[in-house]
């Protein structure tokens, strides 16, 4: 009774001992011996310190490095940016680095929300565009902002994501386009989406054709090379006429960043990390939670 009116209806002790016609005395003994006997147990919650995470991130994927924020009740991709930020400039990237810009809402959010000033790089455009008009896929905008805030030189890809092969291979053979896909084998870092399996990703969301629909066991995609859960790669049927960095090129990159925070990606964030094509991550404390729990199964109580 005394331990009911104290901790479920928040009841002060001087105001049970009134109601009960007893002591605060004994009031007190009464909820000190509730605790001694299991009666009532007062649990202090461990809580998520955002490092801490990074670095179980780290050691639980092998990643070169992790950044992690507080869940925040609103702007969840905008606040990736200050931690990709300090990715950036952590990796020291010299005159003349090449950095990969990928497409996506994450992409489009941390690039809005500012990149740090790294003079004289070379922003790249890692895929072809669509005929699409929404906002996160404008991979040739994000590519100019990113450059215009890094202090660096844009590059362009005027070419479709995917077409005919005909098509792909007389892209591919224009000088102007191969200014920028023969950066590709050189680039230094990269910043990348991951994208939902387009089971549960709504269609004015997605780039999917219905070839990429069909495609069984993903769980998500980096610029449309998608993965498995456990980081195999799987083929689709238009990969072949993509216009886009390949996952052996994105493999060879000294820092390629996935930026993520939504709980439903998890396993699409765990697979393309163990493919290689991501070897860092900035998200949240929640899809990083998700994230530990398909690496060591759910927390036990």
């Amino acid at each position: 009774m005394v331990a009911k009116l104290h901790y479920e209806s928040d009841m002060p002790q001087v105001e049970i001992a009134r109601k009960l016609g007893v002591s605060t005395a004994t009031v007190s003994r009464l909820l000190t011996r509730a605790r001694a006997l299991g009666i009532v147990k007062i649990e202090v919650m461990d809580l998520a310190v955002p490092d801490e995470i990074a670095g179980q991130l780290i050691d639980a994927l092998g990643l070169k490095r992790a950044a992690v924020v507080d869940t925040p009740s609103t702007a969840v991709l905008s606040a990736l940016a200050a931690p990709l930020g300090n990715l950036l400039k952590e990796e020291n990237l010299s005159k003349g680095a090449v950095i990969g810009i990928g497409w996506g809402r994450a992409v489009r959010e941390v690039i809005q929300a500012g990149l740090p000033r790294i003079p004289d790089v070379h922003a790249v455009a890692l895929n072809g565009g669509l005929q699409q008009s929404a906002p996160h896929f404008q991979i040739n905008e994000f590519v100019r902002q990113a450059a215009e805030q890094l202090g660096g030189t844009a590059h362009f890809l005027h070419a479709p994501y995917v077409s005919s092969v005909e098509l792909r291979d007389a892209f591919l053979s224009d000088p102007f386009v191969q200014e920028t896909t023969k950066l590709w084998d050189k680039l230094d870092c990269a910043i990348v989406g991951i994208g939902l399996p387009h089971a549960i990703n709504p269609p004015e969301a997605s780039a999917a054709t219905l070839n990429e629909q069909a495609i069984g066991g993903a769980v998500g995609d980096v610029i449309r090379h998608y993965v498995d859960k456990d980081g195999k790669l799987l083929k689709w049927d238009g990969e072949d006429r993509m216009i886009a960095a390949s996952p052996a090129q994105l493999q060879n990159v000294g820092l390629s960043i996935g930026v993520a925070a939504t709980v439903e990606k998890a396993a699409g964030i765990v697979g393309a990390i163990r493919s290689g094509m991501i070897n860092a991550l900035v998200t949240d404390t929640s899809t990083a939670a998700a994230i530990l729990e398909i690496c060591h199964g759910p927390a036990k109580a």
